[in-house]
């Protein structure tokens, strides 16, 4: 919906002025109908998530690629889902202490140690989270989903076991808490059909 305002102001006849206000007003309309059909057909901008999960297929895209011989993502299989985060291991930033270390189990060490920096157990969760999604939004289908089976569950699962335990930190599931936005079984109605 277009709202046109005109206010005539003292100046010459508008007999003189008409010709040129509507070449105007005609260029002014055009101008923004081109701006509005502009905007509604420029793809919306990716979501943060959407954006992070395009990136880690990249990634893992290349990673399949830059194998010796290239395995092609037809051929992809969990065994290569599980060396993708154990070579992503080598950019971590997250201090797992080895069981040899004298701060082993120490949630706040007092001193630097030798052990080695690896991804955290949330990051990796996360990421492969993005990957199962985006294997089958890539034609994959859920039932030879390479980032879905059991053994990469194992796998998440050991991580957060054995970085819970060098840092002296147990893993505790957390419940979710009941929404406040459900109403209670009192207020809300039910129908029954019998």
């Amino acid at each position: 919906m277009f709202l046109l305002s005109l206010t005539l102001l003292p100046g010459p006849p508008i007999s003189t002025c008409l010709p040129s206000l509507t070449t105007n007003i005609h260029i002014h309309l055009n101008d923004m109908i081109i701006s509005l059909i502009a905007d509604h057909h420029q793809p919306p901008t990716p979501s943060r998530y959407e954006s992070q999960k395009r990136r880690d297929w990249n990634t893992f895209g290349q990673y399949l690629k830059n194998q010796r011989p290239p395995v092609p993502l037809s051929q992809c299989n969990s065994n290569h889902v599980l060396d993708f985060p154990r070579y992503l291991d080598q950019f971590g930033k997250t201090k797992v202490h080895l069981q040899s270390c004298m701060f082993y189990g120490q949630p706040e060490p007092p001193a630097p140690c030798t052990c080695p920096l690896r991804q955290a157990w949330g990051s990796l969760d996360a990421l492969i989270g993005r990957l199962r999604a985006a294997y089958e939004e890539n034609g994959g289908s859920p039932e030879s989903n390479p980032f879905a089976t059991g053994a990469i569950r194992v796998y998440l699962r050991e991580v957060r076991e054995s970085q819970a335990k060098a840092r002296g930190i147990p893993y505790k599931k957390q419940k979710k808490k009941p929404s406040q936005d459900k109403p209670s079984d009192e207020s809300s109605s039910t129908l029954f059909l019998s």
